[in-house]
């Protein structure tokens, strides 16, 4: 089996939802900038999802219920991260079998309290990888599940294929996200790549209001911005649950 489809079955078989291949060189720049020399020097990026439960989700406008806080932190927040991570391991073990360099990136840890930030954008990986676009909620926003997936990442110098072209925008003129976010992070604005992430989103003010809760002694909850795009709610005609691994088609050579 050719190794893009071993690892495409290891993310598989690893409950994963979502699987690309992203060529980073496109934005070679910005993940200097954000992750360093290290990190800029892998040339691809595997990005797997793995979609978080609808019905969890949906309790969120009741998030200051502490049975909310427990259920959405335990199921669609810590448990699912680890899932990545093992995911992500085994990734990483695969190349590194194959004889290739591998970096998982963990699904949610901030490496830069100044900044608020990653070492790598997961976000970033799963647009370039052809798996959904960015909103101005400035998450990852899928045709299938809209912004109810989380992600994680494995950095690699292997020789794989590009899956699919980054999705254009489909938020429109909707400002969902922006008008129910309780502190007003969200300029509305759509993304662009060559904009500094401020232009669209003080994540600064993300945090204030997540610090402000662990003074309280509440649980760090909110999501609201995910829960309220239409993209991927079950009312809105969106399947509680889909089988198949989405895994965009490679794209054509002429456009790698």
């Amino acid at each position: 089996m050719p190794l893009q489809s071993e690892l495409a079955d290891i993310a598989n078989r690893n409950g994963v939802d979502f699987f690309g291949v992203a060529d980073l060189a496109q934005a070679a720049d910005f993940i200097l900038r954000q992750g360093g020399d290290f990190i800029a020097r892998f040339p691809i990026c595997l990005s797997i999802g793995i979609a978080l439960p609808h019905a969890i989700v949906d309790l969120l406008p009741r998030r200051n219920e502490r049975a909310v806080q427990v259920s959405y932190r335990h199921h669609a927040y810590d448990v699912i991260n680890n899932r990545l991570d093992l995911a992500a391991s085994a990734l990483g073990t695969r190349l590194q079998k194959a004889g290739h360099a591998a970096f998982p990136i963990p699904a949610s840890e901030r490496v830069d309290d100044e900044r608020i930030c990653a070492s790598f954008s997961h976000k970033l990986g799963a647009h370039l990888s052809g798996l959904g676009w960015i909103g101005k909620s400035c998450l990852l926003i899928t045709p299938e599940q809209g912004p109810r997936v989380r992600w994680a990442s494995v950095l690699t110098d292997a020789p794989l294929s590009a899956t699919g072209a980054s999705q254009p925008d489909r938020c429109g003129d909707c400002m969902k996200c922006v008008d129910i976010c309780p502190v007003r992070a969200f300029t509305g604005q759509h993304f662009n790549c060559r904009e500094p992430r401020e232009a669209r989103y003080d994540a600064a003010k993300c945090d204030a209001y997540f610090r402000s809760m662990e003074q309280e002694n509440q649980m760090k909850v909110c999501g609201l911005c995910l829960y309220i795009c239409p993209f991927g709610r079950p009312s809105n005609g969106t399947p509680d649950r889909f089988t198949p691994l989405r895994v965009p088609g490679p794209l054509p050579r002429e456009t790698r």
